[in-house]
């Protein structure tokens, strides 16, 4: 019963992730790159309802880091970077991804995957069976009675933690024979082929290298960024000493970057082209771990402030941490193909400044006047991925309804600060003067906000559209307009209507855009 149920939720939430792909595709938010050529794998374009989402985004995390925060500063840094700062860093050595290839599909995948997404698969019987606990037993169940005490319960999470165990040991060992060997053990087997016939494991670098230089015979090799933290980290002296900057403070970038990604897949969750907002904290050594639990608390408030439901966030501790880390968690999402990395905080410790100071030749530390002393400062970091915050609103936004008169809207239900058209103006009628009017006020509101003017079809038939791009308001300029300058006003959620004056309309607008940090 319990695996019926897994399979059944397992294939509507994929009925559900296509219904997001085609309906991102359909209505102006995200198209395959290079389409009319067929494609271009794990690369995509943003539309015109797309790039304001994306933008909108942008805007909510800048405000919220740079803005609202007098000692963090941002920056813009250059993609292509001198080479060396890749090997300081360690990307040219240890930035790599543990693949595996089926013999009988002849498909590629991420050791690491394959062995998380079994986990994964033990863990959802897991939830299975306390949501089934939970309809039997109402509002006297106590799910921490209920884990502790049950015994499958109890069992697939031993099982999880001795998998984990040894996978993640093996992983920083680099025991790629021992990896394979877990996999076979575990009974793995090929998404696609059904079989467990594997190749070895090995190391695949993901960094893009291209060449620099006028003339081909005398140019030279460097990288597209896989990630935009070092780009802070050689601007760090930079910053600290034209902006004044003060022990703890923070630089923040939002920028693109490029990994060569063999196991694209699951839409823009993974892409080779891929944009990142991060932010480095420049702290006192010995005070990382209350920061990095700051920063935890401050992030997860951040993305609840959208009005999500905290069920569908998640911290994820890392067993296996990155070299450069001393401590690191993920918030995840639940996203329709599971929960998923969404953001990453790290205590990077002083890794990153002090690789550079030691292979640029160039002193990167504090003088702090408290201690009369300098020091290479710790770090934590906060990076998110643009792309998978943006999937993360819209695949919680789209949503199917059944209306009482038993009509159907599909409708995404995104926050009105994110939303790429924040009111659509639409006249009643192509005529009586109705159309001069409706200009008015989009001429009024333009200023202010990104509006839409449309005009075409039935209002009924307008207004499904505006609902399935996220439009919070619908203003509506009909005859009554011309006698008293009043305007239907209607929400997109409840889809309540209200009659108000169009010189209130803007104020109402900014009133729903309000949001607390």
């Amino acid at each position: 019963m319990l695996r019926i149920f897994y399979f059944c939720a397992m294939a509507n939430n994929e009925e559900l992730f296509k219904k997001i792909i085609a309906h991102s595709k359909e209505y102006g938010f995200i198209f395959q790159s290079s389409e009319i050529y067929d494609g271009l794998s794990a690369v995509y374009d943003y539309g015109q309802n797309g790039s304001e989402l994306k933008n909108n985004i942008k805007a909510y995390w800048w405000k919220s880091m740079v803005q609202m925060h007098e000692n963090i500063v941002g920056i813009d840094s250059a993609i292509f970077m001198h080479p060396t700062v890749w090997k300081a860093s360690g990307h040219i050595g240890a930035f790599n991804d543990p693949l595996i290839d089926n013999k009988d599909s002849k498909k590629r995948y991420r050791a690491d995957v394959l062995v998380e997404d079994f986990m994964a698969k033990i863990e959802a019987k897991n939830a299975a069976d306390i949501e089934k606990a939970r309809k039997r037993f109402g509002d006297t169940f106590d799910e921490q009675q209920f884990v502790e005490t049950n015994a499958r319960v109890l069992e697939r999470k031993n099982q999880i933690a001795e998998i984990s165990k040894r996978f993640y040991k093996s992983l920083g060992e680099n025991d790629l024979a021992d990896i394979k060997l877990q996999i076979e053990e575990l009974g793995i087997v090929c998404p696609v082929s059904g079989s467990k016939n594997w190749t070895e494991v090995r190391q695949f670098n993901l960094m893009f290298s291209t060449q620099i230089g006028s003339v081909s015979e005398e140019a030279n090799e460097i990288y597209l960024r896989p990630e935009t933290a070092q780009g802070i980290f050689v601007n760090y002296l930079n910053v600290q000493k034209t902006g004044r900057m003060k022990i703890p403070f923070g630089i923040a970038q939002i920028g693109k970057a490029f990994r060569n990604e063999i196991v694209a897949r699951q839409f823009i969750f993974r892409m080779r082209e891929f944009e990142q907002m991060e932010m480095q904290y420049f702290i006192k050594p010995g005070t990382e771990m209350e920061w990095f639990e700051y920063w935890k608390s401050a992030r997860i408030k951040w993305h609840k402030a959208l009005g999500i439901p905290a069920t569908k966030y998640r911290f994820h501790d890392h067993e296996k941490l990155a070299h450069y880390a001393n401590a690191a968690t993920d918030i995840e999402f639940d996203f329709p193909i599971g929960f998923k990395e969404l953001e990453g905080i790290h205590s990077r410790t002083d890794f990153d400044l002090s690789a550079h100071q030691e292979y640029s030749g160039k002193k990167l530390q504090y003088f702090d006047p408290e201690l009369n002393t300098s020091y290479v400062p710790y770090v934590i970091e906060t990076s998110i991925g643009l792309d998978r915050m943006f999937l993360a609103i819209i695949s919680h936004a789209f949503d199917e309804e059944t209306l009482e008169d038993g009509s159907q809207r599909v409708v995404l239900h995104l926050p009105a600060i994110l939303a790429p058209v924040k009111a659509a103006i639409l006249p009643l009628m192509k005529k009586d003067g109705l159309p001069e009017k409706a200009q008015e006020v989009m001429d009024i509101l333009k200023y202010d906000f990104n509006c839409q003017y449309e005009e075409k079809d039935a209002i009924g038939k307008r207004y499904r559209r505006q609902d399935a791009i996220g439009t919070p308001f619908c203003i509506t300029i009909d005859h009554q307009t011309l006698e008293d300058n009043t305007v239907t006003l209607r929400e997109r959620d409840s889809m309540a209507q209200v009659r108000i004056e169009i010189s209130k309309i803007n104020d109402i607008i900014k009133d729903k855009l309000k949001i607390e940090f």
